[in-house]
């Protein structure tokens, strides 16, 4: 990290800052930890542990991120401005190594990207790693995309084009070859302790009862024995990925000493993994427990005393309810996430698309997700790196007159391609005859339609495909939130099927989904904008440039979800103080209509359609709709 030189004046500012911001911070961090830890013997020895640790980063942090602090600590609205909007991607397969981003960076600035998700980067254990998931040391950059050094030459890189970092840090779990897991196996108390392990299967087999399995094709239960400890090591994921002890205090000062070195490197956002499994409960689920929402809290209130400038991406793929208190609820509103993923957007995106009714996507959004959030946001996307889990419980089908089970079914059937009429092409990844639990891989626009359109020479089918990834672009850019692409999104990048070919891959169906960039497809969308990655292209880079120019579209304005009576259509309004949007998609492949006095009714009183730019006309007191429209009326 590099070294900076200041006066004693600076020094004395700097300090009072941070003083300033402890006192800001001090209740919303040590009211949970003293609820956590409080009677545990070690407690005030951690306290002046975690005091040291705090200031120590503190004086480490580089000059310029202190810059940053304090101009985000004056803009703290940033990450909610309509002119932000991401980008993911796997480094090896972007720009084969870390060293490559500072040259890809022009690309993105064209698209109109002012955020990037390096996906894991820390270093991992050697061969099956899920991902890069199961990282052995946190202090350390994956080999084969560089060195530290060249971490925080990109992150620099980044910062200076206008862009933030954001990487993964693995809360839940480490690799069973990290120096703590290593020092546990040769049977150190304090690092045992670290962990969850136990001398016999009794209390793994009470556990178990209300567990809940998370791979079981390739990891089934949620304990491995380990003959060379003696012991039962809880592995909520894969055998290689020790559960942390998060009861215990020392972990908490360990990852948080872990959390605020990546931010002195340059780290924007920190994507907290595999949140909702971090405080296990006998005769629970082990998911989302209290003490979750209380260790995260806590978290942030250590970054917000040392690098106010970064904030939380907490990955909970759940439902709901359960999803919203990671953004802050109750006692933790405003404290906790800025930002969780917005998976049920992208659930009923595609649910949506298949049923080409929009009923089940009006109720669930309209009544599970509030209007606004205290200094929070959506991360919003229609792909990941993920596979695609069909979150719909069988209340919210029940609501709208469907069979939940069987709507799940058909889902996982139309986006396989073996549902008769489907346009999609994916693949079942880790389906449970036990559950009847399918889920799906693919690339967005495969899943679209693209990839048999192509297949099929048929012109009209690929433009109705174009129309399908557009439309799922302008939803994520106009709900309320950061849209998120993930890579080769804006260049219609198809299927990899080849990843059976590469042995560590080939029983991941995951990797299906994650194709490595394509750049010549890259230069032939943006040379040729009739090509089909040209029309993505140009069609996703116009949604963003819009998307900037809207003020409406500023996370923290309301987003209310409106009744059309037409179940083709699926509408919203962002109510700003001085005016509103209304945003329209049609998710069918037929022309309908809407009223004008409806759109006038809701908000719409300009008429003026933003992504065209044009003034909407009425024929007949109706606005017409073509096939996937989407619309956003001023």
């Amino acid at each position: 990290m590099a070294k900076t030189q200041t006066n004693p004046a600076d020094t004395d500012l700097h300090r009072t800052l941070f003083d300033l911001r402890y006192d800001r911070s001090r209740a919303d961090l040590w009211t949970m930890l003293d609820r956590l830890y409080g009677l545990h013997p070690d407690y005030p020895a951690f306290q002046k542990a975690l005091d040291t640790a705090l200031t120590r980063a503190w004086q480490q942090r580089p000059a310029d991120l202190r810059l940053l602090d304090l101009k985000r600590d004056l803009e703290p609205d940033w990450f909610q401005r309509p002119d932000m909007a991401g980008y993911v991607f796997y480094i090896d397969r972007f720009c084969d190594t870390l060293r490559g981003v500072p040259d890809r960076l022009d690309y993105l600035k064209t698209l109109g990207i002012s955020y990037v998700h390096f996906m894991p980067c820390l270093k991992p254990r050697r061969g099956d790693n899920d991902g890069g998931y199961s990282v052995m040391d946190y202090g350390a950059i994956n080999p084969i995309y560089g060195t530290m050094d060249d971490f925080e030459a990109a992150t620099r890189a980044c910062r200076a084009q206008g862009i933030s970092v954001c990487v993964d840090l693995v809360l839940n779990h480490t690799a069973k070859e990290h120096a703590w897991a290593k020092k546990a196996r040769k049977g150190d108390p304090k690092y045992r302790d670290y962990y969850l392990m136990f001398e016999d299967d009794r209390q793994p087999k009470e556990y178990e009862k209300t567990l809940v399995e998370i791979f079981p094709d390739n990891a089934p239960g949620s304990f491995t024995w380990y003959e060379d400890c003696q012991r039962w090591v809880w592995t909520t994921f894969n055998e290689h990925q020790w559960d942390l002890n998060w009861a215990n205090p020392q972990v908490f000062l360990e990852m948080t000493k872990v959390m605020l070195a990546l931010a002195n490197r340059g780290v924007d956002i920190l994507r907290f993994d595999a949140v909702a499994f971090m405080w296990k409960r006998m005769g629970t689920r082990c998911q989302s427990e209290p003490e979750c929402h209380m260790l995260l809290q806590a978290l942030r209130a250590a970054c917000r005393i040392v690098a106010p400038a970064v904030i939380h991406l907490e990955e909970a793929i759940v439902g709901p309810a359960e999803m919203l208190p990671y953004l802050g609820r109750g006692e933790h509103d405003g404290k906790e996430g800025n930002l969780a993923y917005h998976n049920s957007l992208m659930v009923q995106f595609w649910s949506s698309l298949a049923a080409r009714d929009t009923q089940l996507m009006s109720y669930v959004l309209g009544t599970h997700f509030p209007p606004q959030l205290t200094n929070a946001t959506y991360a919003t996307y229609l792909r990941c790196h993920d596979d695609i889990g069909w979150a719909v419980t069988d209340e919210d089908a029940a609501a709208v007159g469907l069979n939940g089970a069987l709507h799940r079914g058909f889902l996982s059937d139309f986006y396989e391609g073996v549902f008769p009429g489907s346009f999609a092409k994916g693949a079942l990844f880790q389906y449970n005859p036990d559950t009847g639990d399918k889920r799906i891989s693919g690339t967005c626009a495969s899943l679209a339609g693209l990839e048999l359109a192509v297949e099929a020479e048929d012109a009209r089918a690929v433009d109705r495909a174009i129309d399908r990834i557009l439309m799922g672009h302008a939803l994520i850019a106009s709900f309320g939130g950061i849209p998120l692409l993930y890579m080769g999104d804006e260049i219609a990048l198809l299927n990899d099927w080849g990843y059976t070919d590469y042995p560590p891959h080939a029983h991941d169906s995951r990797w299906l989904h994650r194709p490595l960039m394509d750049w010549d497809r890259a230069a032939l969308a943006q040379a040729d904008a009739e090509s089909i990655p040209g029309r993505v292209f140009r069609g996703v880079r116009e949604i963003l440039a819009r998307r900037a120019e809207v003020p409406e579209f500023h996370a923290n304005n309301a987003t209310e979800v409106l009744q059309t009576g037409n179940s083709a259509l699926f509408a919203f309004a962002r109510r700003s103080p001085a005016r509103s949007v209304v945003c329209i998609y049609n998710f069918t492949e037929t022309w309908t209509a809407i009223p004008a006095s409806w759109a006038v009714q809701n908000g719409a009183t300009e008429m003026h359609e933003l992504l065209s730019d044009a003034t909407v006309i009425a024929s007949g007191g109706a606005i017409p709709l073509p096939p996937y429209a989407r619309v956003w009326l001023r």
